[in-house]
């Protein structure tokens, strides 16, 4: 059942108890905290997002619970717990979703060694696979959100979740982290999307969370296979320009924006290689959404004939 089909009420109690287990593949995730406003939000964000018995079997285990002693007095704090160890200090309670996503993140990014974890967005047209890789700042994001909302599946915003045998690509769906002016851009561009509330003055800027699209969510068991690799760099007020990137000079880019290469060793060297032989790699200068998405089009046209 999916989580929208919970009442309110039921939502808030179910987090302020036992907990809710969210199923996000290829992990579920139980989550409790006894702040009836993240229980609202949780419920609005992760509305199309499958759920489990309190007592299921869940990978990893977080708390949300405000923070009580001396910080009391000042302003109100929430801490994030994983398996009960506290990885981060306090922050302001009204930044409880972002702590929750950040932290998510930051516990994905430690322990799932089982695959290559790429930093990048994934989306795809039909079975074939487009990767976005690009630290911070380079609208992967954004890009990502515009495909996703404008027909193409959407795997992740955040993660390349690659498999060290074959190379396909395992979706990680999750709300789509907007910051600062992409907010306002991805309204405009997609108004019928629903985006959450704006949390101002975050260490990131601005930060608002974009709900993935109902039907992506639906496959988020259903891997894919890579057909282009595309690093996306935006420039505002540039013209939108291609580029290819010769194999040796793909290799290290990608390898150089995962997560886990040194950890994994071997495996992730030749996962990296795997992919890079089997996609056209490309940099993406953009300077507006839709020209990029017509310049991923094209891309993805070739490779699909390829």
């Amino acid at each position: 059942m999916s989580v929208g089909t919970l009442a309110p009420e039921v939502m808030r109690a179910s987090l302020a108890g036992a907990g809710l287990a969210l199923r996000i593949p290829p992990i579920t995730v139980r989550l409790r905290s006894p702040l009836q406003f993240l229980a609202d939000q949780i419920h609005a964000l992760y509305r199309d997002y499958d759920w489990l018995a309190a007592d299921a079997y869940a990978d990893i285990d977080i708390r949300m619970l405000p923070v009580g002693g001396l910080r009391r007095w000042g302003a109100a704090q929430v801490q994030f717990i994983v398996d009960g160890v506290t990885p981060f200090e306090p922050f302001p309670i009204r930044y409880a979703l972002p702590m929750f996503e950040w932290g998510l993140n930051w516990v994905v990014s430690h322990r799932l060694h089982a695959h290559l974890l790429l930093h990048c967005a994934v989306v795809a047209r039909d079975e074939g696979a487009v990767l976005l890789p690009a630290w911070p700042g380079s609208g992967k994001s954004t890009l990502s959100a515009a495909l996703a909302c404008g027909g193409w599946r959407f795997l992740s915003d955040e993660y390349g979740l690659v498999a060290l045998d074959d190379a396909r690509l395992m979706p990680f769906v999750r709300p789509v982290a907007l910051k600062n002016e992409s907010i306002e851009v991805m309204r405009a561009f997609a108004p019928d999307a629903f985006i959450g509330p704006v949390f101002p003055k975050t260490r990131k800027g601005r930060v608002a969370h974009l709900r993935p699209p109902k039907e992506s969510i639906r496959r988020g068991e259903q891997p894919v296979v890579a057909r282009a690799i595309v690093f996306p760099d935006f420039r505002s007020g540039e013209a939108t320009t291609v580029k290819r990137v010769p194999g040796a000079a793909a290799f290290l880019k990608l390898a150089g924006n995962a997560f886990n290469y040194e950890v994994i060793g071997e495996p992730a060297f030749h996962a990296v290689a795997a992919l890079v032989r089997g996609c056209d790699v490309w940099v993406l200068r953009y300077g507006d959404l839709v020209g990029a998405r017509a310049a991923i089009d094209e891309i993805m046209s070739e490779a699909e004939v390829r």
